[in-house]
């Protein structure tokens, strides 16, 4: 059984897939620590020195290489199943589950977010709203492609 968690950041997947992962007795994946811990850099440095292209490529790597796991729920990063047919991966590998949760909730927790991500780090408060709607507009469409779908403020253990 393999558990890939799908959602916007700042959706509680981490968060979610530690809890899910004890309730089932099973490993957890966070890709992006997976990430950090392969290529020693932490995502936002990463991206700032080489790029979205080039942090999308090894994140697809990574991704992959879960094919192989068993007994584990993997946390993705927000933008994971919307490059590279990662979303068909994901859904012919294991049981996909996406945290939902209104921009309203995403805003209120990137400005509380000790930990900035990099599509949003830096971005004045007044064009942070903005940003996650559109970005959650053209990205949901691949979210909902899971078969579970959890409210993201209370996700309930399926």
């Amino acid at each position: 059984m393999k558990y890939y968690l799908v959602g916007y950041m700042y959706s509680g997947k981490s968060t979610f897939g530690r809890r899910l992962a004890v309730e089932k007795g099973m490993d957890f994946l966070d890709l992006d620590r997976a990430f950090e811990e392969r290529y020693h850099y932490t995502v936002p440095r990463f991206f700032s020195v080489f790029g979205e292209k080039a942090f999308r490529q090894l994140e697809n790597q990574i991704l992959r290489s879960t094919a192989s796991l068993d007994n584990v729920v993997v946390a993705t990063g927000g933008g994971t199943p919307c490059h590279s047919g990662n979303m068909d991966f994901i859904l012919s590998n294991g049981i996909a589950i996406y945290l939902r949760m209104s921009v309203d909730d995403l805003v209120f927790r990137a400005l509380r977010s000790r930990n900035p991500r990099p599509i949003l780090h830096g971005l004045p408060e007044e064009e942070l709203r903005p940003r996650i709607e559109a970005q959650l507009k053209e990205r949901e469409g691949i979210y909902l492609r899971a078969p579970i779908i959890l409210d993201g403020t209370n996700p309930q253990l399926p």
